[in-house]
């Protein structure tokens, strides 16, 4: 950004390092939060034949969902929230959160990082959010976020610390960014359905900030050969589903650039044993919705465009309501029809929504329709956009 002003299903992260050398062992996700989620389902009992019975392979519906960017309007909204006593970002995404909560795995992007319990906080150019973010998203239903954006470092390593450890705190896994090098290379590994995820995220650049001294794996930078090669290390670890959070494109651009091309085919194209490297890839950064495309067989959202911002501000100086507009992506994903085959994603929607900064909050703008508002315009852009590639021959649909 360089402008402006419970469903709680199984979901789980690895606690296994990679190996340095050769090869990579994977475990069991174990629980991510016990508090709040349905009972663990036991392993089967074994059958009279002595052998572990084997239950089908369950499917599940991923939902993605664009930049979290609390201007300085966002968070004086937070606090208003609060009755002025701390920080309350849940109402601000209470419009979401039946969509994000009923997915088996949701996953968001956190822009920003967090400043220290009671301030100062800030917003642009230099952003520090107060952690109560945090519990917001979990609450919201949240389990993972890409923490890899161009802000990653705007309070160096003591803010990137303080983000993943408040992220932590509230059960929320994350990806993109690590305190240690051996966080860096433990692969996030969530539980959905009967799936192990491997969620992967990087991002352009740092805004020009250097990479903390001694810590050149602090945030992991766009780079072709080694999102595949920690693709390939996640399956190694035992994942079933690779998704990578990219934080790319042009600012203000609703076309996806020539590198969000280049490097999405080349990813896309990329397979081990027959079988894709990555098996979903989902865009953030641009600040307005982008397209939604299948390419070599596997999904690209170009640019979700951004969850929670103020009032935007493009490079001409006015005020552009796209920076409020946005997509959440659910994928529904079929297990293979053979042991270690792909899954698939049987069904891929988008669903529209905005962030209405009178109000300070995200809206589902289908269910608002239905409930009389006239949103229908904002609607439909965003349809316009999400489908500008051609994804409706490939099944895209917009989802409520």
């Amino acid at each position: 950004m360089s402008t402006t002003p419970l469903r709680r299903t199984t979901v789980a992260v690895a606690t296994v390092l990679l190996a340095a050398a050769a090869g990579c062992a994977g475990a069991e996700p174990e629980p991510r939060t016990a508090a709040a989620r349905p009972p663990q389902v036991p392993h089967p009992a074994p059958s009279s034949a002595g052998r572990a019975a084997t239950a089908p392979e369950r499917g599940f519906t991923l939902v993605a969902s664009g930049d979290v960017l609390p201007h300085a309007s966002i968070i004086r909204q937070a606090q208003a929230d609060a009755g002025g006593n701390g920080y309350d970002f849940r109402p601000m995404l209470a419009g979401v959160a039946p969509v994000v909560s009923k997915a088996d795995l949701a996953i968001c992007h956190m822009e920003t990082v967090y400043g220290k319990e009671g301030g100062p906080y800030t917003g642009y150019p230099s952003f520090k959010s107060p952690p109560q973010v945090a519990t917001a998203l979990a609450a919201t239903g949240y389990d993972s976020c890409s923490t890899a954006s161009n802000h990653t470092l705007d309070d160096g390593a003591a803010g990137l610390g303080r983000t993943l450890d408040a992220l932590d705190k509230v059960g929320v896994r994350h990806a993109g960014s690590a305190r240690t090098a051996a966080e860096a290379v433990r692969p996030t590994l969530l539980k959905a359905g009967g799936a192990t995820v491997g969620h992967l995220a990087y991002t352009y650049g740092t805004n020009g900030i250097p990479l903390p001294a001694g810590r050149p794996w602090a945030v992991n930078l766009i780079d072709e050969n080694k999102i595949l090669a920690d693709a390939r290390a996640a399956r190694a670890a035992g994942a079933d589903v690779v998704v990578v959070s990219l934080h790319w494109g042009t600012e203000w651009q609703t076309d996806p650039d020539r590198q969000q091309l280049t490097l999405g085919r080349a990813l896309t194209a990329s397979a081990t044993g027959g079988r894709p490297d990555v098996d979903l890839i989902i865009g953030t950064h641009a600040h307005v919705p982008q397209a939604y495309e299948k390419v070599n067989g596997t999904w690209i959202v170009y640019g979700m465009g951004d969850q929670i911002a103020g009032d935007m501000i493009n490079y001409s100086g006015a005020f552009d309501p796209r920076g409020n507009q946005g997509t959440i992506g659910r994928f529904t994903f079929a297990p293979p029809a053979a042991p270690g085959g792909r899954w698939n994603v049987a069904k891929a929607e988008f669903l529209p929504q905005w962030f209405n900064t009178g109000t300070g909050r995200v809206v589902n703008l289908n269910a608002a329709i239905r409930t009389g508002e006239n949103l229908t315009g904002v609607r439909d852009r965003i349809q316009q956009v999400a489908l500008s590639r051609g994804a409706a021959k490939d099944g895209l649909l917009m989802g409520e």
